[in-house]
């Protein structure tokens, strides 16, 4: 909490002064994230290509980080693995799909149906070599000799292993079930200037800036892109996303036309800082990140709002009629 803090002040969005006509707002909010239980399963190819198989859908660049954490912890380049996802019939089961929970505890049971397929792997050398498996290490994508007591020979790489897979035990496998504990709860400051249309009661968002804690950031650009658009869905949550109904208990906005939901034109581009404190208990220091930054931009906004109205709104959204309404009751609309 504190870094997300010291960051969002650093910020020169912070640093700079408001514009005239604008109001600024600042606000934090939290997620507590899950882990829950999650299947993997890892398998190496004729070509020495690695397979690594989840079970939830990628809603937000997962396949890309689960297949980094793959390439990490086997030593080779990302291009050698391929990420798939499998149905509820080919794969383990897998809790929920969601923003906080698929690269944190998913990608656990990647790396270790991963690490399951590297003492496999080394198991496989020590049969080439005729020596104790325990006289085998893993570095840099290849079976090495643990030390000169073992013996002389030459690396190993995944494609040759899977070469002679034939006469070492057949195909070469790894797998990883768990129920993923120790998920790291995520902290969010959000900074936003605005202004309100005193004759229409119309909010433009000028700038926002939005930091936050998100562990390790495996892919740093689609972690950026889930606080842009964990923000972005705030703002139309604060602003105007809302359910009416008729006299008749019928829904009148059952369509995206009469639905407001933000979009390119009503935002600015969303500034993201990534604070990286890193999750201990996570092998690489995951921890959840596209829920968090849905929470703060409704305090955010609606601290804004009252630094430029003088007026506390307290019910959501804040959309043009309730906020010309209130401009009229304090006499600051003389339409």
């Amino acid at each position: 909490m504190v870094e997300t803090l010291e960051a969002a002040k650093a910020s020169p969005h912070y640093q700079t002064p408001v514009k005239p006509g604008y109001a600024r707002g600042v606000a934090a909010g939290f997620w507590f994230n899950v882990g829950a239980d999650s299947s993997a399963a890892a398998h190496v190819g004729e070509d020495g290509s690695v397979t690594v198989i989840s079970g939830n859908p990628d809603i937000g660049g997962s396949r890309a980080s689960l297949a980094l954490m793959a390439a990490e912890e086997l030593g080779v380049h990302y291009d050698k693995v391929r990420p798939v996802i499998a149905d509820t019939a080919s794969i383990g089961f897998n809790f929920v799909t969601g923003g906080s929970r698929v690269t944190f505890a998913t990608g656990l049971a990647v790396v270790n149906s991963v690490r399951d397929l590297i003492r496999e792997l080394k198991g496989r050398a020590a049969k080439t070599w005729n020596v104790d498996p325990d006289g085998v290490i893993w570095e840099n994508g290849m079976a090495k000799p643990a030390g000169s007591n073992v013996g002389t020979f030459e690396p190993l790489t995944i494609a040759q292993l899977a070469a002679t897979a034939g006469r070492t035990g057949g195909p070469i496998n790894g797998h990883a079930q768990l129920n993923v504990t120790g998920a790291g709860p995520g902290f969010g400051v959000h900074v936003v200037d605005l202004a309100v249309d005193a004759d229409t009661g119309i909010v433009s968002i000028g700038r926002y800036t939005a930091a936050q804690d998100v562990g390790t950031a495996i892919h740093p650009s689609y972690v950026e892109g889930q606080l842009q658009g964990g923000a972005v869905q705030g703002i139309g949550w604060a602003l105007n996303e809302e359910y009416i109904y008729g006299a008749d208990g019928k829904l009148q906005n059952a369509g995206f036309l009469d639905y407001r939901m933000p979009v390119a034109s009503d935002v600015p581009m969303i500034d993201a800082i990534l604070v990286e404190v890193g999750n201990p208990k996570h092998p690489y220091g995951v921890r959840g990140v596209g829920e968090t930054p849905i929470v703060p931009p409704l305090g955010a906004i609606a601290n804004a709002m009252e630094n430029a109205t003088g007026i506390r709104f307290t019910e959501l959204p804040m959309s043009p009629p309730k906020v010309l309404k209130a401009l009229k009751e304090k006499g600051l609309n003389k339409a």
